[in-house]
C-alpha cells in the first residue's frame, strides 16, 4: 500500500497548522486566469456584439471580419492589398483574438497568409502601436483593421519587427519592392 495522501487537497492539514489548505480550482478562461467578473466579460461580449454589428453594416474599405464560428471572442479578417503598393492585388488573412478584459486590452490579430514586411514577422505578429502600448478602449476593430491596411501602404522601418527587411527596405528599395511582390503573387493570390 502507498503511504502517499490520499485524502482530497481540501481535507488536508498542512503540518504545524490547524487550517486546511485552500482547494484549487482551475479557472481559466479563453486562456487567462478568470480574475476578471461575469460583468467583465459581459461587457467584452457586449462591446464585440456591437462591434460585430457595425462592421457587418459598414465594414471598412477592402476590408472583412467576423467570427470563425461560435465564439463571437475569435475571428478572422482579410484585407486587400493597397493599389499602388507592392501588396497590390494580394489578398491576406488574418486571426483575431479578443482577451475577455476587452476593450480595455487590444485584441490579439497576427497574419495567416505569409508577408514580406518589416512590421511583420514570420509568425504572422504586427508590430503596430495600437495593438501594444498605444491601445486605447475607444478604437474599435474597424479602426485596428485600417491601421493594418495603412501599414501595408506605409511600412515603419523606424520601428522593425524584422531587422533585415528594414535594413533591405532603407538600403536597396528596389530589391525590397521586388521580393514583397513576389511573396504576394506566390501567398497571397
Amino acid at each position: 500500500m502507498s503511504s502517499r495522501n490520499t485524502q482530497p487537497v481540501e481535507d488536508r492539514t498542512p503540518e504545524g497548522t490547524s487550517r486546511p489548505l485552500p482547494a484549487k480550482k482551475d479557472t481559466r478562461k479563453h486562456g487567462t486566469s478568470q480574475r476578471f467578473t461575469s460583468r467583465s466579460v459581459s461587457t467584452a461580449s457586449k462591446r464585440i456584439q456591437k462591434e460585430l454589428a457595425a462592421i457587418t453594416l459598414d465594414p471598412p474599405p477592402n476590408c472583412s471580419a467576423g467570427p470563425k464560428g461560435d465564439d463571437i471572442y475569435e475571428w478572422y479578417a482579410t484585407i486587400l492589398g493597397p493599389p499602388g503598393s507592392v501588396y497590390e492585388k494580394g489578398v491576406f488573412f488574418l486571426d483575431i483574438h479578443f482577451p475577455p478584459d476587452y476593450p480595455f486590452k487590444p485584441p490579439k490579430v497576427t497574419f495567416r497568409t505569409r508577408i514580406y514586411h518589416c512590421n511583420i514577422n514570420s509568425k504572422g505578429v504586427i508590430c503596430i502601436d495600437i495593438l501594444k502600448d498605444g491601445w486605447s478602449p475607444a478604437l474599435t476593430m474597424s479602426k485596428v483593421l485600417l491601421s493594418i491596411r495603412s501599414l501595408l501602404s506605409d511600412c515603419n522601418p523606424d520601428d522593425p519587427l524584422v531587422g533585415s527587411i528594414a535594413t533591405e527596405y532603407l538600403q536597396n528599395k528596389e530589391q525590397h519592392d521586388k521580393t514583397a511582390r513576389e511573396w504576394t503573387n506566390r501567398y497571397a493570390t
